[in-house]
């Protein structure tokens, strides 16, 4: 029996805060754009404060984290990735944003990419999300759809000079 997500759910386990992006899994809709649109502040604040190697390794560091918490989590609640968890969505656009190039057009731009290649999981994310299991299969198909919006935004960059 999956236990019923509630805010006493999420706030009885750190891993269950992180793996549920601090409350935003709750959402009733669409849990996973907002832990992508969660991603944006934190970026500014650690951008202000990290230059762009430290902040990687920030961004290394909370992956590994999510690797723990989902897995966690993913264990209390009996669903190896849990739409709630979110963590994954998080970590993925933080490492979207560090890369991108700064600025609303752009950051918009990244934004709905990302969403689209985390809900389309073009291959081999696709592949890594139903066989890979655990936090790291959790973490692991949303980098490669950072990896993707990457690409993507490389080439649109290319193509507009």
């Amino acid at each position: 029996m999956i236990p019923r997500i509630t805010a006493g759910f999420v706030f009885a386990h750190p891993a269950r805060i992180i793996a549920l992006g601090f409350g935003t899994g709750l959402v009733p809709v669409a849990p996973g754009t907002a832990g992508t649109l969660l991603a944006f502040p934190i970026f500014v604040l650690l951008d202000a404060w990290l230059d762009p190697l430290p902040l990687f390794g920030v961004i290394v560091g909370l992956f590994a984290i999510g690797v723990w918490a989902c897995g966690r989590t993913g264990r209390d609640l009996g669903v190896a990735d849990h739409s709630a968890m979110n963590w994954d969505e998080v970590v993925a656009m933080l490492l979207v944003l560090l890369v991108a190039p700064s600025g609303p057009v752009w950051w918009t731009f990244a934004f709905f990419a990302f969403r689209f290649f985390d809900v389309v999981k073009p291959p081999p994310i696709g592949d890594i999300d139903r066989t890979l299991k655990g936090g790291l299969g959790v973490m692991l198909d949303d980098i490669l759809a950072a990896f993707y919006t990457l690409l993507l935004i490389a080439l649109v960059k290319r193509v507009l000079g």
